[in-house]
């Protein structure tokens, strides 16, 4: 069974920093998702992309984001992180990590919670 595990959330002042990490287990060392990515959903909206990216390394940002977070590829096959600096309130939410494969459903981590402060 496909899990993600998502780890790293937390409070943190505005304009500071937090790492985001999500792990899948479950796929076997040889199966590669081919694509990753970060969703968020704040109280009372909807879930949106944050970033994502490819098995080839291409990456997506939200304009939102673009120039304050960063998205790579983990060491390990099927981990992700998300690098988020000069945090604002605003993007205080339940970030989520998901994943997909050409075939196949799209699988989702239970969520990590960012609070942001002012």
């Amino acid at each position: 069974q496909v899990q993600l595990v998502e780890s790293g959330g937390g409070l943190v002042q505005a304009g500071g920093s937090l790492r985001l990490s999500c792990a899948a287990s479950g796929t076997g060392s040889r199966f590669s998702f081919s694509a990753m990515g970060w969703y968020r959903q704040a109280p009372g909206k909807e879930r949106e992309l944050v970033a994502s990216i490819t098995r080839a390394g291409i990456v997506t940002y939200a304009d939102f984001v673009k120039g304050r977070f960063t998205i790579s590829r983990g060491n390990t096959v099927n981990t992700v992180h998300l690098q988020m600096n000069s945090l604002k309130p605003e993007d205080t939410a339940v970030y989520y990590c998901d994943a997909l494969s050409v075939v196949g459903p799209q699988y989702w981590g239970r969520g990590t919670q960012v609070t942001v402060s002012s």
